[in-house]
C-alpha cells in the first residue's frame, strides 16, 4: 500500500512537520526562518501542498488542512491583516533596540512578531509559540518562552508556571492585545488566563502597550485584564470615538493611531 505523503518532496514533508510543531498554522516568514529557505520557497511548497490538499493558504501564512482547531487560528490570522499589519509596525516605532519585552498571545502580535524581526539585540518574553517562533536567534534577540500549560486554539501556554517565569524579569513594555475595550472594564480579555498573566506583569514594566483594532470598542468580554490608567499607549488603526477619546484623556493614555499605507 502507497504512504499518501510518498509523492510530496522531502522538503515539502519538511514543511509540514513544522506546522505541526508550531500547532498547526504559521506565518509564511516564520516557516521560511525556522526552515532556513526564503518565503518565495515557502510559497512555491506551499502552493504544491495545497494542490495536495494537505495545506490551506490564507494571507501571508498557511495552515495543515486536517488540524481540527486550526481554521479558527488561521481566520484570525487573515481577518484584518491588512489593519494588524499597520498596527504592528506603529508598536515597532515606539520601541527601540536592545529593550526587554514581554509579549502576549494572538494574533495582532504574531504580525507584530514579524515587525520586530528588523529590530536588534532585544529581549522577548512571550507565552505565544508563534511571536517565540518568529524572534528567536534573529538579528541578537534572545526569546523566552514562558512555560505552562499549552492551549493549542490560543498558540500559547498559561497558567502559574507561565506567570512566575514572566515575572523574573523587568520590562520596558508588557504588549498585549484586546478582545474588547469598555468604558467600565478597560481592556477586556475572553481567556481568563491571558488576563491574570497581563494583570501579574502591570507593576514591573515601564510602559504598557494595548495593540487592537477599532473593531473593539464596546465589545463584551468576561475578563480585565487592565484598567485604562493602567495603560500607557494605545496602537489602533483608527481614532477612537470621543466618548472613548474623553476616557483615554481622563486615564492619560497616549493613543497612537497607525497610519495608512
Amino acid at each position: 500500500m502507497t504512504d499518501e505523503t510518498d509523492n510530496i518532496p522531502h522538503r515539502g514533508r519538511e514543511l509540514l512537520d513544522v506546522l505541526a510543531r508550531l500547532g498547526g498554522s504559521a506565518r509564511n516568514s516564520q516557516i521560511a526562518q525556522i526552515m532556513d529557505v526564503s518565503e518565495e520557497t515557502v510559497r512555491r511548497l506551499v502552493k504544491a501542498l495545497a494542490k495536495e490538499g494537505k495545506v490551506e493558504r490564507v494571507h501571508g501564512g498557511t495552515y495543515l488542512s486536517r488540524a481540527q482547531d486550526t481554521p479558527m487560528f488561521s481566520g484570525a490570522l487573515e481577518q484584518n491583516a491588512e489593519e494588524k499589519t499597520r498596527i504592528a509596525k506603529a508598536v515597532r516605532g515606539i520601541l527601540e533596540d536592545g529593550m526587554v519585552l514581554f509579549i502576549s498571545v494572538g494574533s495582532t502580535m504574531t504580525h507584530l512578531a514579524e515587525q520586530l524581526r528588523e529590530m536588534k539585540d532585544l529581549t522577548v518574553v512571550s507565552n505565544s509559540l508563534s511571536v517565540v517562533a518568529a524572534l528567536a536567534d534573529n538579528n541578537g534577540t534572545r526569546a523566552i518562552l514562558c512555560g505552562g500549560e499549552v492551549i493549542r486554539s490560543e498558540r500559547g501556554s498559561f497558567g502559574r508556571a507561565a506567570e512566575y517565569l514572566a515575572s523574573q524579569y523587568s520590562y520596558d513594555a508588557v504588549i498585549c492585545g484586546a478582545d474588547a475595550l469598555s468604558l467600565t472594564g478597560g481592556v477586556l480579555a475572553s481567556n481568563p488566563l491571558e488576563a491574570d498573566l497581563t494583570r501579574s506583569l502591570q507593576g514591573q514594566t515601564k510602559r504598557m502597550i494595548v495593540a487592537t483594532d477599532q473593531g473593539k470598542y464596546g465589545l463584551r468580554a468576561a475578563n480585565v485584564a487592565c484598567r485604562f490608567d493602567q495603560v500607557t499607549d494605545l496602537v489602533t488603526d483608527a481614532p477612537p470615538p470621543s466618548d472613548f477619546a474623553t476616557a483615554f484623556e481622563e486615564a492619560g493614555l497616549r493613543v497612537h493611531v497607525a497610519p495608512r499605507a
